[in-house]
């Protein structure tokens, strides 16, 4: 990813677009057809020759023209012909960003799969769902991930479509006329470089559509998050249920050999913060004055490299983690025990009513019975011996309620779903 990024790919682009330019203006005989061939053959670039003609013009792209001409010889004088500087650099842009997109594609779809590796493979591994905090009703940790994998199969669609939206070519001119030339010469160059033209361009392409690429990633990283601070709760030594990956030879702590800590799970947090703080820089470079300033143009050249880096980086680092997550069943069914049947009360409120208790009353009795429980004692034991539960639910049935049976029932059917 770093590579799509550095300063020899961005000026191939840029050399790119002004290639596929001149030879769509000789076609339609605006330059010399053999310019148009001389200068496909002969356009080269030295970063090091653009850098000093730069520190003579103050001024990126006239070097960067300047470098290709000298190399191309007379006909030079034809390339960048009735361009403006951000005619290149935006439809350059574009290029650059569909090869990150692609590089982040096979990431995600990576990151997908071991979602699924882990929804298949705990679709019925119990353990305790938490709301607050603290124990709710039982899930599986199968259908936990499934939540996980549907919020990323979600970010998958907006980013592409952040991507899709981002595929621009702009070659209208110095504010957006087509003063210089034609959009005919626009639409065939997009067709040549299977981009999109813009529907009305300033002297660049509106940056409503790179916010919309870096909120995209932000929310990505957000949802990279989100599964990162679960992994990392479930990895608490008074939870236990989790464990990421210990490789031999590697340590956790300067002065405690004992540590293995969710280092993983915490650095893709802290990467998303970065992602969620680049998209708030992309909004700051939509406002730019009338056809266009230069402010956003310092931001995107750190943002935009940065951004497709994190993000990639941290998809990969979260698959990792999760191919490697050692998950620990049987503290999964002692962390349930250990609330001490409290995590089924629902079904019990639910079974009382079922028998014709009003809710209320259903309600205050098993909240009466749960709040009573001292340490070691369990609700099924309670339940067993209360003179109204007694009246309404067989032991039998007090049983079925604990086995956890009726949480698992639909979850098969809904992890379907992803």
């Amino acid at each position: 990813m770093g590579l799509l990024w550095d300063a020899d790919h961005k000026f191939g682009k840029m050399m790119e677009v002004e290639i596929a330019v001149a030879q769509v203006q000789s076609q339609l005989g605006i330059i010399p057809k053999n310019a148009a061939k001389i200068i496909a053959q002969k356009a080269r670039f030295n970063v090091k020759r653009i850098s000093e003609i730069e520190r003579e013009t103050k001024h990126d792209v006239i070097a960067f023209v300047s470098n290709l001409a000298e190399n191309v010889g007379p006909q030079g004088k034809f390339i960048h012909y009735g361009m403006t500087s951000s005619d290149v650099l935006d439809t350059a842009f574009s290029l650059q960003v569909r090869e990150a997109g692609v590089v982040l594609m096979k990431s995600i779809v990576a990151l997908e799969k071991s979602l699924k590796t882990l929804v298949t493979k705990h679709a019925e591994t119990l353990c305790a769902g938490r709301t607050h905090g603290m124990f709710a009703e039982p899930t599986t940790f199968g259908f936990k991930m499934a939540g996980f994998l549907a919020e990323a199969q979600r970010n998958k669609k907006r980013v592409k479509a952040a991507l899709d939206n981002m595929m621009i070519c702009k070659l209208s001119g110095a504010v957006g006329t087509y003063s210089s030339q034609a959009p005919k010469i626009e639409s065939l160059v997009a067709k040549k470089l299977k981009l999109k033209t813009e529907t009305i361009a300033t002297q660049v392409i509106p940056r409503d559509r790179h916010a919309e690429m870096l909120s995209a990633l932000a929310l990505f990283g957000t949802g990279l998050e989100r599964l990162a601070v679960e992994l990392r709760h479930l990895q608490r030594s008074d939870v236990a249920e989790v464990t990421e990956g210990f490789t031999k030879g590697q340590k956790g702590s300067s002065a405690m050999p004992h540590k293995k800590n969710p280092i993983s799970a915490e650095n893709i947090t802290g990467l998303s913060r970065l992602l969620r703080g680049y998209a708030i820089a992309g909004f700051e470079n939509v406002a730019l004055w009338h056809e266009r300033d230069i402010s956003h143009s310092s931001v995107e050249r750190v943002v935009f490299p940065d951004a497709f880096i994190v993000a990639d980086y941290a998809c990969n680092r979260m698959s990792i983690l999760l191919d490697g997550l050692d998950v620990n069943k049987k503290r999964m069914m002692d962390n349930i025990e250990s609330s001490q049947g409290q995590i089924f009360s629902s079904h019990v409120l639910l079974a009382l009513i079922q028998k014709g208790m009003i809710r209320e009353e259903a309600y205050a009795l098993v909240q009466r019975l749960c709040h009573s429980l001292s340490y070691g004692e369990h609700l099924k034991d309670k339940l067993l011996v209360d003179d109204q539960i007694q009246k309404l639910l067989k032991p039998k049935e007090i049983d079925e309620i604990f086995t956890g049976k009726k949480h698992k029932k639909a979850i098969k059917d809904i992890i379907k779903r992803v």
